[in-house]
């Protein structure tokens, strides 16, 4: 996020969490990965950032979750199931 929208339009984390009516810690543990894009979050940001929409920070969102989980030890006791 910082390098795609922070950065080229010169913005601190300081204004960026101004612009959007956070705090900035909220934004940095965003930023950093320690927070996930809520849906007030992805209605923010879309409203903060021209040419994008709710649905595609929150599609963002749950790619990163995705592929964080797929490691997740407990999907190895999943099993197949199909009709008896």
């Amino acid at each position: 996020m910082k390098d795609l929208y922070l950065e080229p339009l010169g913005l601190s984390v300081t204004a960026a969490a101004e612009g959007l009516g956070i705090s900035r810690k909220r934004l940095s543990a965003l930023i950093n990965q320690r927070s996930g894009i809520s849906p007030l979050m992805a209605l923010r940001l879309s409203k903060a950032f021209p040419n994008t929409t709710a649905q595609f920070w929150l599609n963002l969102q749950n790619q990163f979750d995705l592929f964080v989980e797929q490691g997740n030890a407990a999907l190895a006791t999943v099993r197949r199931l199909a009709a008896a």
